[in-house]
């Protein structure tokens, strides 16, 4: 009964936040939705420096009704923020992540960030100078882009479905989560996830943040409301009978890299995949993944054939109706966002996406 009040709450929230705050009048219902996606930015100083490209770039498509990042506001080299966090670490930069703050308020449409493991799951590790403790680091995240729960960010803001405010009546615990979002428009149901690289925050914390235990609590609790989010997600669209399902999260869950030895591995993903292919297959409809995290854009179906590469990764039923886009990271030339349009007024949704370059050379010039 708890689940089934949970979905009915969830459904009416993220029904009651179609309405863009622009004032254009859109039919919500069934106007087809064109919205941005990218990731894995900005990854330097010379590609915040250079924000404005990718911002005016985006701006300029006055179809575009929302923006979506899928994690990581910086490099896996970087230094962490630490911002707020006392005692100070030395090596951190308490500044960057405000600068990213302010550059995704310059956005004209409503940004959905959902974070990746450079910004809190990675700060531990040497080559980010031991910059922060994890958990800290996510705390600040929390606070700075996630200060006012429900609300999206950019220049015109949306109400969002927060499971800060619809979590579980079973799992008060999961109203930690504030960065778990849902929304829908134009008959999509979009949803984000905190789900980051690192085999999903597995990999042992560093000296002199070690503690394995607390480490071991993060990720059972995250990974546990997660799932929980993700099933009132489906329970929300099964509800309001959306025709597409748009999930965003980090993590590469079929990174081959990871499965090399010596690489990260991708068994503390298997838990979410099998989950989430459950819920697709019960779904009568596309369901679009979009994620971040190998920097290289690439588009598959990685559950439609068990037997395939991608199928035995995580050993699930075929699940052909769910596709994967992994967006092309910041400092891959070109660099691009994905523009995606989803019409629903057709029988079957018609799917259409391309990507946007906005830097030749995001390496040594940004123009």
């Amino acid at each position: 009964m708890k689940n089934m009040l949970l979905a009915a709450t969830v459904a009416a929230a993220c029904l009651s936040s179609t309405a863009f705050a622009d004032g254009t009048g859109h039919d919500e219902s069934d106007a087809p939705v064109t919205f941005a996606v990218f990731g894995d930015w900005p990854y330097n100083d010379l590609l915040l420096q250079n924000a404005n490209l990718l911002i005016d770039s985006v701006n300029a498509d006055r179809d575009v009704r929302l923006v979506l990042h899928v994690g990581d506001i910086h490099s896996g080299s970087q230094v962490c923020t630490s911002a707020g966090i006392l005692p100070p670490i030395a090596t951190a930069n308490p500044g960057w992540n405000q600068a990213v703050f302010q550059k995704f308020q310059q956005f004209r449409s409503p940004v959905v960030y959902t974070p990746g493991d450079n910004e809190w799951t990675d700060c531990h590790k040497s080559k980010e100078k031991s910059s922060g403790d994890p958990l800290k680091e996510l705390a600040s995240v929390r606070g700075l882009f996630f200060s006012r729960p429900g609300v999206s960010l950019g220049l015109d803001e949306i109400d969002v479905a927060s499971q800060a405010h619809n979590f579980d009546p079973a799992h008060p615990a999961d109203a930690q989560f504030v960065e778990n979002v849902m929304w829908q428009d134009s008959r999509v149901l979009f949803v984000t996830l905190n789900v980051p690289g690192s085999n999903n925050d597995t990999l042992p914390w560093s000296p002199p943040f070690t503690n394995a235990g607390a480490q071991a609590q993060e990720v059972a609790d995250r990974s546990a409301a997660n799932i929980r989010w993700l099933e009132a997600a489906f329970a929300a669209a099964q509800r309001s009978k959306a025709r597409a399902v748009v999930v965003g999260l980090q993590a590469d869950m079929w990174d081959p890299a990871a499965l090399l030895p010596g690489g990260d591995g991708l068994g503390a993903y298997t838990p979410f995949v099998k989950r989430l292919a459950d819920l697709v297959t019960q779904f009568d409809g596309p369901v679009l993944l979009f994620n971040g995290d190998t920097h290289l854009y690439g588009v598959d179906q990685p559950l439609a054939v068990p037997s395939s590469a991608t199928g035995l990764v995580h050993d699930t039923q075929a699940v052909p109706n769910l596709t994967r886009i992994t967006v092309q990271g910041s400092t891959n030339a070109p660099a691009e966002w994905l523009r995606v349009t989803i019409d629903t007024r057709r029988n079957a949704p018609a799917i259409s996406w391309k990507n946007v370059p906005y830097c030749k050379d995001p390496l040594t010039s940004c123009n």
